[in-house]
């Protein structure tokens, strides 16, 4: 039984913990002039919905204060819930959409937070995308200095609440932020708004994208990912460098760097080309979805196999089956059919519909199947429950022979960088070796991209692997985060 190999939390909530989650999008706009940043910001987070769907939340600068929205639910569910839209209409915005690991999914714990002046006006908000290492550490250094948090564990606050701190002893913006991140360890990419100007920065080693571009002459952008520019009618200059600071305002926009040239290294989270971007994305000026097909080329190459048909797990393995297909030979079939109204979250108190969720998402079309040697291709496997059912939906409907090809390397360890991931003991690579997994599975082969083949694809090592190798650019030991040395 799956549930004997994987047991699942007793809390009766079901979520698809059998993917690596991003925590959250990213947004911002910053104009001289009016704009319509309500449909601006909706739009924009609308594009990075796919990167949180628990809860979503925006700040809007409005002649000098900021008015700040947030809800949970999706990001059309939160911008219905506005009863006066033209309160939300100013120069510049700033939103996240959410999906929650550090922090849990309190309601004070959704972004973006926000500072206020003696007179209980906002004068200052922030969204951040990843997760600090040390956030426990400082925040109770903050908090024994008399610092108060409203959320309940926030790393993000923590970073808002360090700017606040230097802000109110005299420092620019640019100073405070260069004096926040000399303490913060981990991935951040954080867009700050107040008083008539915007600052986006990235941590030293580029973990989690952020990019920026333009509207027109006089209105900025930025997001985690070129598809929100696209989807304001704006285009695309190019990523943040890692451990630099852009900053607009009315006057101009300035470019600095929170390190010297020394201390930063680009080590862009891998698993952002796997998995988390959308395809038509480009994540440090690459394209994803030709990221995500020559990954299936090269699973073909370092793996032929005779089959029928190839099918890809519906959405982010379909890319790789294309590719699959295209050097094999083997007709790509989209005979996996995807409910696609399907909520986050069941109510499900009995393992055994818990297990049958995998047939509510994906339904296959039987007589493409019956007799047939199929191979199925997903972006990763990570714990193996929803490929072990998927295998057997498969079996159910009369295919003769399955061969599974995973289009990432094998996983072997948890994620502490601001993506949500299973613990060491359940993830299926870290506890089996590839024949065991393939028993597990009941399948007929079982393989998956190698590290120098993903390595050759991505075109270089200035990447996280962490996942894949259990070396981290910021890493934990003994609750002491330190960067590595190399």
């Amino acid at each position: 039984m799956i549930s004997q190999l994987f047991p699942v939390k007793k809390d009766y909530k079901y979520y698809d913990d059998d993917k690596f989650h991003d925590e959250c999008g990213i947004f911002g706009v910053y104009s001289t002039e009016k704009i319509d940043t309500l449909s601006l910001i909706q739009f924009g987070l609308f594009a990075l919905q796919h990167r949180g769907q628990e809860a979503c939340g925006f700040s809007v600068l409005r002649d000098g204060f900021i008015l700040s929205h947030k809800s949970e639910g999706l990001v059309l569910d939160c911008f219905r819930k506005i009863s006066n839209s033209k309160c939300y209409q100013g120069n510049a915005v700033i939103g996240h959409t959410r999906y929650s690991t550090e922090g849990g999914q309190s309601k004070k714990n959704i972004q973006p937070f926000f500072g206020k002046d003696y007179n209980g006006k906002s004068t200052i908000s922030i969204v951040h995308n990843g997760n600090l290492v040390n956030a426990k550490y400082i925040r109770k250094k903050l908090e024994s200095e008399g610092i108060n948090f409203i959320s309940e564990s926030s790393d993000s606050e923590v970073i808002l609440r360090l700017i606040q701190k230097y802000l109110d002893n005299n420092s620019s913006l640019e100073e405070a932020i260069k004096k926040t991140t000399i303490y913060i360890k981990g991935a951040y990419s954080v867009i700050v708004l107040m008083d008539n100007k915007i600052a986006a920065f990235r941590d030293p080693n580029g973990i989690r994208p952020l990019c920026y571009g333009m509207l027109d002459d006089k209105s900025y952008i930025f997001s985690s990912e070129t598809c929100g520019i696209d989807s304001v009618g704006g285009f695309y200059i190019r990523d943040l460098f890692p451990g630099e600071i852009i900053i607009a305002d009315k006057k101009s926009i300035q470019f600095s760097v929170l390190r010297k040239k020394e201390h930063t290294r680009k080590r862009i989270c891998s698993f952002e080309y796997i998995y988390f971007s959308r395809p038509d994305s480009l994540i440090e000026n690459i394209n994803v979805y030709e990221i995500r097909e020559r990954c299936g080329e090269k699973l073909y190459e370092q793996h032929p196999v005779k089959a029928d048909v190839v099918i890809g797990v519906p959405d982010s393995g379909v890319p790789a089956a294309i590719g699959y297909s295209k050097v094999s030979g083997i007709p790509f079939k989209p005979i996996l059919v995807k409910n696609k109204y399907i909520g986050r979250s069941f109510i499900l108190p009995k393992q055994e519909m818990r297990e049958k969720i995998v047939n509510l998402k994906l339904n296959p079309i039987l007589d493409e199947i019956k007799g047939k040697h199929v191979v199925i291709i997903d972006d990763s496997i990570v714990r193996g429950t929803t490929s072990r059912r998927l295998v057997y939906i498969l079996r159910k409907a009369g295919a003769k022979k399955i061969h599974f090809r995973s289009a990432s390397p094998p996983i072997i360890a948890p994620c502490y960088l601001g993506v949500d991931t299973p613990r060491k003991k359940d993830l299926i690579s870290y506890n089996h070796m590839k024949k065991n997994i393939e028993k597990i599975l009941d399948v007929d082969s079982l393989e998956f991209l190698s590290m120098e083949n993903l390595i050759e694809i991505l075109g270089g090592y200035n990447y996280c692997f962490g996942c894949f190798t259990g070396n981290y650019p910021v890493h934990k030991k003994n609750d002491i985060f330190t960067y590595e040395k190399k």
